[in-house]
């Protein structure tokens, strides 16, 4: 009697054991037992429709999904170490969902029009551009960006001079190969890039412009799925050769940090102002592509911060203040944002109707030769070389801002979104000027 009794009390100890390490697995502060009663709570109010629509749907699919969606991916072997972890996890889990038809289509409806229409991807940018860039010292900022551009633009002809090649090589042609691959890839996304590149082309060939963007959109997605696979491996050959990396710092021989001085503490008044400052810039960036639509809002915004920062404009209280509301945006709702691309802007379909081994190759040398370029140029010029590849490299063959988050996401180097920023939009206008040439000189 006396050893049942002792056996009861080992076992429910055992038990109180497992719970309490379960608890001590936290997902926005909350233990992972309640996470999932919460994450069921959900997943049938989706599947039974009820879930409410509007923001407050959108966002409970993307931050509670999100939240889970990490945990798994930054614990689970070989994501985590080689594929960039809970970023991945984020983005093709959700993709993954909507793939096999287990999120209802008003769900994807409504999570693509909180990030799109609604404008979640602009507010989250907007937050991001401007506290990394305001938070950086000055010195950092001016040496680093009349380095940068020249970086990013010989990687890309590198690789496209290379793809080019390739697609030479194995049947594929050498202008088709530029032109159907490489400068889709390069452009900075859909809506910025292979829409526009679509209509170009059409116009030019005196085509259909659906058959052209058929044709694109697969190296446009393909493209972005191997950037993210890409910054992951990046990331952890940074872990294995230090001399390679800056964790984060794109600088080589800098002493100090991205910011000019220690944050204040945190408050809920400066995080305010932060927000209004984030969004007064966009304003102001939008104002401007009003007046010169052929470059993109978040490049002149990128192009003010950097200025304001430059001539000490800003009051520092600002700064501070854009920098805690960036962290307080990416700190919370990073995972989120990546939940609703993968539910809203990857569509697995294409990438699997486009997967043949010749044009896995043509998308493998494309982001290949713009990493390797982009790591070696910014070796020369003072860059460390991981954070180059990424940044001047892989980031100009994703899907735009998206594209830049999940890149930069899977490197864990957010604070390089700047960076990212000039890659997609400044480089990729400048890729659409020079498709525009090629296209009536060479077809």
């Amino acid at each position: 009697m006396q050893a049942t009794k002792s056996m009861s009390i080992e076992k429910s100890q055992n038990s109180m054991g497992i719970l309490e390490k379960l608890n001590a697995i936290q997902i926005y502060g909350i233990g992972l037992p309640l996470y999932l009663i919460i994450f069921a709570l959900i997943f049938a109010a989706m599947m039974l429709g009820w879930l409410p629509g509007g923001m407050i749907g959108a966002f409970l699919i993307m931050m509670v999904f999100g939240g889970l969606f990490n945990i798994i991916g930054n614990n689970f072997p070989i994501v985590k170490t080689y594929l960039g972890g809970g970023a991945i996890v984020c983005i093709f889990a959700s993709a993954g969902l909507v793939f096999a038809g287990l999120i209802p289509e008003a769900v994807i409806e409504n999570v693509d029009t909180f990030m799109n229409t609604t404008g979640f991807l602009n507010f989250y940018i907007a937050a991001l551009i401007t506290g990394s860039i305001l938070g950086m010292s000055r010195s950092l900022l001016l040496r680093a960006a009349i380095r940068f551009l020249p970086v990013a633009l010989c990687a890309m002809t590198m690789a496209i001079l290379a793809v080019g090649v390739v697609g030479m090589l194995m049947g594929y042609g050498f202008m088709d190969a530029i032109m159907y691959v490489a400068i889709p890839m390069m452009g900075g996304g859909m809506g910025a890039g292979v829409v526009p590149l679509s209509g170009m082309y059409a116009e030019a060939l005196h085509v259909d412009a659906a058959g052209i963007i058929s044709r694109m959109i697969p190296a446009s997605t393909l493209g972005n799925v191997t950037a993210i696979v890409a910054a992951g491996m990046l990331a952890k050959l940074g872990e294995v050769k230090p001399s390679l990396s800056g964790n984060g710092k794109l600088m080589k021989k800098e002493t100090e940090d991205m910011s000019d001085s220690k944050k204040p503490a945190e408050s809920i008044h400066l995080m305010g102002m932060g927000l209004v400052t984030a969004m007064t810039f966009y304003l102001l960036g939008m104002y401007i592509n009003k007046a010169v639509p052929s470059v993109h809002t978040y490049a002149w915004m990128i192009i003010l911060v950097a200025v304001s920062k430059a001539l000490g404009i800003v009051p520092k209280k600002m700064e501070y203040a854009a920098q805690q509301w960036s962290q307080f945006v990416m700190g919370n709702w990073t995972q989120a944002l990546l939940v609703g691309i993968g539910i809203s802007m990857i569509d697995l379909n294409a990438v699997i109707s486009a997967f043949s081994v010749t044009y896995l190759i043509l998308v493998l040398v494309v982001v290949g030769g713009v990493a390797l370029g982009a790591g070696i140029g910014g070796y020369f010029v003072g860059f460390y070389p991981i954070e180059s590849s990424i940044t001047a490299g892989l980031c100009t063959t994703n899907m735009g801002g998206t594209g830049d988050i999940a890149v930069l996401s899977a490197a864990k180097r957010m604070e390089l979104l700047p960076f990212a920023q000039i890659s997609t939009r400044i480089c990729g206008a400048l890729v659409l000027v020079v498709a525009s040439i090629l296209i009536k000189i060479l077809f």
